[in-house]
């Protein structure tokens, strides 16, 4: 098994999901911001205030890049995707897996997190625009599972199939 990525917007499910994919496939589970917050010693929202947006763009890259092993899941953040070398990186060392959610779910699941960046940054228009703008990026990948109104454990059964393919087709 190759890595397997899941990229999607903030609220869409990814670290739950990659927590039981991963048991359920018995690997570890590497979620980037935890790991960019590990390494830097640094919330991201720190990080956010006090480098902004562009300097965690570029650890996003850098600890892409040094994540440790092969057989893992990978859980990004929203924005890991906006960059095109991160996504040709994913591409390049595992399958990427979109979770797409609604919007209109994304801003339910998100309505009292207070820990995003981005959320304090943006209105419901703004970060509705950036879910817009990120769409194409995250359609990129390799498959696309619709989390809207699922159970992880739905979620996770659409997905063990798909990593069973990609393994087929590396053989």
């Amino acid at each position: 098994m190759k890595r397997v990525y899941l990229t999607g917007f903030m609220g869409a499910g990814k670290t739950t999901v990659g927590r039981a994919l991963a048991e359920q496939l018995c690997v570890p589970m590497i979620d980037t911001d935890s790991y960019i917050e590990e390494k830097v010693g640094k919330s991201i929202k720190q990080i956010f205030a006090e480098e902004g947006e562009v300097a965690f763009r570029q650890y996003e890259r850098e600890f892409l890049r040094t994540l440790p092993g092969e057989r893992l899941v990978v859980t990004t953040g929203g924005g890991m995707v906006i960059q095109q070398e991160n996504r040709e990186w994913m591409k390049r060392t595992g399958t990427v897996i979109y979770l797409h959610c609604e919007f209109a779910e994304i801003m339910r699941r998100l309505a009292d997190d207070d820990t995003r960046p981005l959320l304090s940054q943006h209105d419901r228009d703004g970060l509705e625009s950036l879910w817009k703008q990120r769409l194409p990026y995250y359609y990129e990948a390799d498959w696309v599972i619709n989390t809207t109104g699922k159970s992880v454990e739905q979620i996770v059964a659409e997905i063990i199939p798909l990593i069973k393919k990609e393994e087929k087709r590396q053989d």
